[in-house]
């Protein structure tokens, strides 16, 4: 029943799409006067780290309220007085998109930004019932349902920070580039979690590395052995390790740290976000936990999957770092040598300055 529903309102979608009057496109929107505005980013934890940039912006040089929809798998992103004014949490599975519209028109606001790159049924609607004098998205197919569209950038060319920041131009923002980061702050408790762990477990203040397991599906596990031999060849090293990794997988942790690693598991995001904060080095296979560390300027390693895609990798987009990417659905065949070959030398760099201060 589920799989019809969605069939159904997708013809409906396409039918309201075929018989909207498409109006005048593309003006500059006057920014002189106080403006509501509405962001829309309903999918994960790492498309809501990207637009940080862009909310940072908008915050900063916009007379303007900012409301952000969010998911209930990403609204805790935004929760920052320095980006939002305030989130709303749409649950698919217990709100019914009627009362979503009827929400965002009692609202009032003067534009509704699109920062979805793909094609959502959901959003769409919205945005078709939405009353609101200025609608943005990107060109993608339903430029009807929009007043103002914007070029979508080749992914293949531009990281995805920078297609999101594509979004100031109908507002005439203007940016510096360099400055352009993601924005990330932990809470106080959270760090103080950690800094109270990183206490407990590593006495001594020494170089702290932190090696991530967990990532978004099991493609993204590396696998035992090879985190076991990573391991093993850092521990040639004078520094602290700590194996991160979510509850669900602590079996895998515990084979791999043995007694001698200190895994720090968690499923509360802040709490790891803090924990990355902390760290002079990561290694990590998930993208979420990249964009944390370049909030922070973390230099990492990252293994990457990009599996019938020529996207650009969500690399991060401030941090130093090195990538080895496999274009097969798993990290599984990634060779710890290789692995050893490209980490050696870019976490030496970092672990000899460090010891030299």
């Amino acid at each position: 029943m589920k799989s019809i529903e969605i069939i159904f309102r997708k013809i409906l979608l396409q039918l309201l799409i075929f018989f909207k009057r498409k109006g005048n496109q593309n003006n500059i929107l006057d920014t002189s006067e106080y403006l509501n505005i509405l962001l829309i980013r309903l999918n994960r934890i790492g498309d809501a780290l990207v637009t940080t940039p862009l909310l940072y912006e908008l915050k900063n040089n916009l007379n303007c309220k900012i409301t952000v929809l969010a998911s209930r798998y990403n609204y805790f992103i935004f929760d920052n007085p320095f980006l939002t004014d305030e989130v709303i949490v749409f649950n698919k599975k217990l709100q019914r998109i009627s009362a979503l519209i009827k929400l965002i028109n009692k609202n009032k606001y003067d534009v509704i930004i699109d920062l979805h790159n793909d094609v959502s049924t959901t959003v769409s609607y919205l945005i078709a019932f939405a009353k609101c004098k200025y609608k943005i998205g990107l060109q993608k197919g339903t430029e009807k349902l929009y007043t103002n569209t914007i070029i979508k950038l080749d992914p293949s060319k531009h990281h995805i920070i920078e297609r999101m920041m594509e979004f100031t131009k109908p507002l005439n923002i203007s940016y510096n580039p360099t400055k352009v980061n993601i924005i990330y702050s932990p809470k106080t408790d959270s760090i103080n979690i950690v800094d109270s762990y990183i206490e407990e477990h590593f006495p001594v203040n020494n170089f702290l590395l932190g090696i991530n397991i967990s990532a978004g599906s099991d493609a993204r596990f590396w696998g035992v052995k090879n985190f076991k031999d990573l391991i093993s060849l850092l521990s040639n090293y004078d520094i602290n390790i700590v194996l991160l990794c979510l509850e669900r997988d602590l079996k895998y942790a515990w084979d791999i740290a043995g007694k001698e690693i200190p895994i720090f598991y968690r499923n509360i995001f802040d709490e790891f976000a803090a924990m990355i904060s902390k760290l002079n080095f990561l290694i990590t296979p998930d993208t979420s936990v990249v964009h944390i560390a370049s909030a922070f300027k973390i230099p990492l390693l990252e293994l990457y999957v990009q599996y019938k895609t020529e996207e650009i990798p969500w690399y991060p987009y401030k941090s130093d770092y090195e990538i080895i990417i496999t274009k097969e659905p798993t990290l599984r065949n990634i060779d710890s040598n290789l692995v050893k070959e490209k980490l050696t030398p870019f976490f030496e760099k970092y672990f000899y300055e460090y010891k030299s201060k």
